[in-house]
């Protein structure tokens, strides 16, 4: 999975509010549905983040928007 920041599909932009940070992630096609699901656990459950929406693209890829509700403490992104 890539961690690095990917830009926003549209209509994802309107959705981000100010209580919450948001990181969108693109997991190629070769990422299975099983495999994501246990990477998005472990960073649910270690870093904080929340699924926010998924995207399924045609060729198999995923867009993923992650989001977590911000402190004061430094924000780190998720080392997926």
């Amino acid at each position: 999975m890539s961690s690095r920041r990917t830009k926003m599909p549209p209509g994802w932009e309107g959705d981000q509010n100010d209580d919450y940070e948001y990181v969108p992630l693109r997991l190629p096609p070769d990422v299975t549905r099983v495999t994501a699901s246990m990477r998005l656990a472990i960073q649910a459950e270690f870093g904080g983040w929340e699924l926010s929406r998924v995207r399924l693209y045609t060729d198999g890829s995923r867009r993923v928007l992650l989001k977590r509700r911000k402190s004061a403490a430094p924000a780190t992104e998720p080392a997926l």
